[in-house]
């Protein structure tokens, strides 16, 4: 089958894991989350901030690392959501923090989406710098390369196993900053992997995905260093 397709069809598979998640955590997982991350004008500000950044970061990278067209990037994604969210709570006031049900639903999308990108090829741009390590893969080029996709989506199926047990625990400080860790395991493993990726470095070895997996890391670090203490209420964590 063609590496788009296969890509497409992960994607798919991607979106509808990460919706079932996010279905588990309040059907059976017992958690409540705020009303806000619900509402029509945060969904349309996550929405459209998430394909902006997308694109614009996917597309930046491309063309420092000498391409030419258009990409999107996960990375870019998330990083363009968090701050189209964070302009719209600014903008109506809102300081409670919302981000709670993504945590479970991310590390999901991301893992199964990953291995979307590691069936799509050379053509995704995704895949890693050669290595003569013996799980290196040949991407259809003849060169055995780290197939990187595979070790995000791994990393993010850890980090989805852990979160799936403290909810199971009812761990209210867990579910309560889960989209923070999230973003930091997410930050700080994507931080490692772009050192085996061919792209193109803005600040000495560092390529713009560096720099945005440390921005993120470092947002995740300031919304947990100032996390109200969360307590479980009866049979339900807030979140």
């Amino acid at each position: 089958m063609d590496g788009a397709v296969l890509h497409a069809i992960f994607d798919v598979a991607a979106w509808l894991c990460a919706a079932a998640a996010g279905w588990w955590l309040a059907r059976f997982g017992g958690v409540s989350f705020p009303r806000q991350s619900t509402e029509w004008p945060y969904i349309a500000a996550l929405v459209f901030g998430a394909g902006l950044g997308a694109y614009l970061f996917g597309t930046l990278n491309l063309w420092l690392s000498g391409m030419a067209g258009l990409a999107r990037s996960v990375e870019g994604a998330l990083a363009g959501g968090i701050i189209a969210v964070e302009l719209y709570k600014w903008r109506h006031g809102i300081t409670l923090r919302t981000g709670a049900r993504f945590a479970l639903p991310l590390a999901v999308g991301v893992a199964v989406g990953r291995i979307g990108c590691f069936a799509a090829g050379l053509d995704d741009f995704t895949y890693g710098t050669p290595t003569a390590l013996p799980w290196g893969h040949d991407f259809g080029d003849g060169i055995q390369r780290h197939p990187v996709q595979l070790y995000e989506s791994l990393a993010m199926a850890s980090f989805a196993a852990a979160y799936i047990v403290a909810v199971i625990r009812r761990n209210a400080a867990v579910i309560a900053s889960g989209f923070y860790l999230a973003l930091l395991v997410y930050g700080l493993q994507r931080f490692v992997w772009e050192f085996l990726k061919p792209y193109g470095p803005v600040v000495g070895p560092f390529t713009l995905f560096h720099l945005l997996s440390l921005a993120i890391a470092a947002y995740a670090l300031a919304m947990l260093a100032t996390a109200p203490q969360s307590k479980v209420t009866h049979e339900r964590a807030a979140a």
